[in-house]
């Protein structure tokens, strides 16, 4: 992923932070197979094949581990959270669950109409329409449901999860990414 001046990076000692943080990588992603599909009609170039194969890349091996970070460690946490304040994240829950469920058939789409734009060079233009109504789907979709994410149900989870709940979630998160939590966690644990 390409630097962002200014941008914080989140670590595993704040999971909901990393979680958003995977939200602006599925934006950048969407964005390169938004420019992808925009290009389609012209000849492949060495520069659209890099984005759509990284973009590819991104939704196949990453956003499903951010999927199960999201419906096996955070959501069912927050479920057991007895706090009025989680109540409004609580209501959201099964859509955003269902918004993932919607979207692996279309990402599963894209992924083989890309496959075969990169084979070939080209698509028919049938298959074109479809990439593009694909990825204009998954587009408008994303941006719900990040913004239910990132401005209610993340910022719940900060507030009414325990330091050990969120150690927790991290401990899932870098085991889903075989990733070692080095110092960052031992300190979360002794605040709860």
């Amino acid at each position: 992923m390409p630097v962002q001046i200014g941008a914080v990076a989140h670590n595993f000692s704040d999971p909901t932070g990393l979680l958003s943080d995977c939200h602006r990588r599925i934006e950048m992603f969407l964005g390169s197979l938004g420019a992808v599909a925009r290009a389609m009609d012209c000849p492949l170039t060495d520069e659209t094949r890099r984005a759509l194969d990284a973009a590819l890349r991104y939704f196949r091996e990453a956003a499903p581990k951010h999927t199960a970070d999201e419906e096996e460690s955070l959501f069912p946490r927050l479920r057991q959270v007895s706090n009025p304040e989680v109540q409004s994240a609580l209501n959201s829950l099964e859509a955003l669950e269902n918004d993932h469920r919607w979207a692996a058939s279309l990402h599963a789409r894209v992924e083989s109409l890309g496959q075969k734009y990169l084979f070939s060079g080209s698509l028919p233009s049938a298959e074109a329409e479809e990439f593009r109504t694909a990825v204009a789907s998954l587009t408008a979709m994303y941006q719900q449901h990040i913004r239910m994410e990132d401005d209610v149900v993340f910022p719940a989870a900060a507030r009414c999860l325990s330091s050990t709940e969120r150690a927790a979630v991290a401990d899932e998160m870098a085991a889903r990414r075989k990733a070692r939590l080095i110092t960052e966690i031992p300190h979360l644990r002794e605040r709860s």
